[in-house]
């Protein structure tokens, strides 16, 4: 018996050590490659790198491709967006968990549905709308679409934490004259705030790495989040080879892994929380 668990813990150690090494490599070959001068750079990927350059093609694709201004827009969209879809979430899981609202299953189910159906169902009349209405390449388009996108998976993980907390905490706020918006703000919101939290992060990552709006409904630099100025650093800088690229690449990966690892303990508790 004992034999059977070591030979398990092993294979199951070798399993962890392999996926870890399938997902380091990439990032080895994207640091190495980044450090390389575009204008020395061989051609295909180097595994050693021959120069020091990662400074000077991180401050081309900040500075000379105007990563930066595309950069800072995705950091509004994902921090205010990201926070109006998760207000807007708790909002309407308040009232199917805690609201007499005839037919909660139904409205459960009809705000989740807008996590089933493939984006790309509305893009074309998402495009045709935008266009008669004047929003197409707006900061306020961007906007728009991005709290709606990050409203029924934020809704679905604070509906099941929100489905967990003891009904008798609001009847006793009930009892004592507390209005349905005193108990939404003052109790259930504090109660709520690891499950808001790791809504928050995956709605700011989701926003963050968006290319899809991004490319469809922008154009202009002002308006672009940083993936869609991402690919448009490929093609202006494609002569010159992947060490601009790649810097960029990594500059743009920065922020939602600095999010992850502050609030860690936050998300892992918010997930927990959903999960029961």
């Amino acid at each position: 018996m004992r034999a059977r668990t070591n030979v398990a813990r092993t294979l199951r150690t070798v399993l962890l050590l392999t996926c870890g090494l399938l997902w380091l490599v990439p990032l080895y070959l994207l640091l190495v490659n980044a450090m390389i001068p575009a204008e020395s750079y061989p051609g295909e990927p180097s595994w050693v790198p021959s120069d020091l350059a990662l400074w000077d093609n991180m401050a081309i694709a900040w500075r000379d491709a105007a990563i930066g201004d595309s950069f800072l827009n995705s950091l509004f969209y994902a921090v205010v967006c990201g926070a109006a879809g998760v207000v807007v979430a708790a909002m309407a899981a308040f009232a199917v968990v805690v609201l007499p609202v005839p037919r909660p299953a139904l409205w459960f189910w009809v705000i989740y549905s807008g996590t089933v159906f493939p984006l790309q169902m509305f893009l074309a009349p998402l495009f045709g709308l935008y266009a008669d209405a004047n929003l197409y390449d707006t900061r306020l388009g961007l906007m728009l679409i991005y709290a709606a996108w990050a409203v029924p998976f934020a809704f679905f993980l604070i509906r099941n934490q929100m489905a967990t907390l003891p009904a008798e905490v609001t009847e006793a706020a009930m009892l004592d004259g507390a209005s349905f918006r005193r108990l939404f703000w003052q109790i259930h919101v504090p109660l709520l705030l690891p499950g808001l939290g790791a809504a928050f992060i995956f709605q700011f990552t989701s926003v963050w790495n968006d290319l899809l709006f991004g490319i469809t409904l922008s154009r202009s630099p002002e308006v672009q989040p940083v993936m869609a100025a991402l690919t448009s650093l490929n093609s202006a800088y494609a002569s010159s080879g992947p060490p601009v690229i790649l810097a960029g690449a990594l500059i743009v990966s920065v922020p939602t892994l600095l999010v992850f690892l502050i609030f860690r303990g936050l998300f892992l508790r918010g997930i927990t929380a959903s999960a029961r």
